[in-house]
């Protein structure tokens, strides 16, 4: 698969500028292309965990299914993301995941990360990052349902899907795509489908927040950001810092 049409390269080159042989690397995880349709599952929470994949194409979401067949939506993955870096550990997967729109995922054996591990400090660093973010996005998941007011939970939520879409997708503005039902979001922010239809109209009712179908407008970002009270911090990152003071560190040796 080419650099320009691997979704994993381009997600990573957003952290670090890479070389010939990391987009190589990287690019050689996205070879076995795979269709997948809506609502596709993955795989299944408990079962052994033998592969990973990237998500080149499509959104996706992981959860956990309770006693009382409700589930809880744990997290959503974006085009280019890496989906079951928490499993490797383990070697179970922790939850389900399943697609919620077409797409195109690459699967992979879980083993193929220590090619990685072995051949570049840069592209590990990075992948430790990116685990490291995925847990940051979980915590402040869980800080979301339990401290915020079901306007501040819708709010901060759609703030968090745009600033990740921006950082992956340049040509993303104050109107995008969020495939995202009301049931979807109810079982991403623990509220009932009305409740979350409720809160959409009341922030549609302020000029806040419009929203048709799967399309999202928000006239003013930085008051819709303000009205969340949202802070990107756990989203930030210092991946080039890290870089720079380990080469820095691999020099003076």
């Amino acid at each position: 698969m080419l650099d320009r049409d691997s979704c994993l390269v381009r997600n990573f080159k957003y952290y670090c500028a890479l070389d010939e042989t990391e987009a190589e690397l990287l690019s050689a995880l996205e070879k076995t292309p795979q269709t997948v349709s809506n609502a596709q599952m993955l795989w299944e929470e408990n079962h052994p965990a033998e592969t990973i994949c990237v998500l080149s194409e499509g959104w996706a979401y992981s959860y956990r299914s309770m006693d009382d067949g409700t589930r809880q939506i744990l997290n959503i993955f974006l085009p280019g993301d890496l989906i079951g870096l928490s499993d490797f550990s383990p070697r179970r997967h922790l939850t389900s995941v399943a697609m919620l729109t077409e797409g195109v995922i690459c699967r992979f054996p879980l083993k193929n990360l220590t090619d990685i591990f072995a051949t570049s400090p840069r592209l590990t660093t990075v992948l430790f990052s990116l685990a490291g973010h995925q847990q940051a996005i979980m915590a402040e998941r869980l800080v979301n349902m339990g401290r915020r007011t079901a306007r501040e939970k819708v709010a901060h939520f759609i703030c968090e899907m745009h600033l990740r879409l921006s950082r992956t997708c340049p040509n993303t503005t104050h109107r995008f795509n969020l495939p995202l039902s009301q049931q979807v979001l109810a079982d991403v922010l623990g509220l009932s489908a009305v409740h979350i239809s409720r809160t959409f109209s009341e922030l549609r009712e302020e000029g806040l927040l419009y929203r048709e179908r799967n399309r999202i407008e928000i006239p003013d970002l930085k008051a819709f950001y303000e009205v969340a009270n949202f802070s990107d911090i756990y989203l930030s990152d210092s991946i080039n810092e890290l870089l720079k003071c380990s080469e820095k560190d691999h020099h003076l040796r």
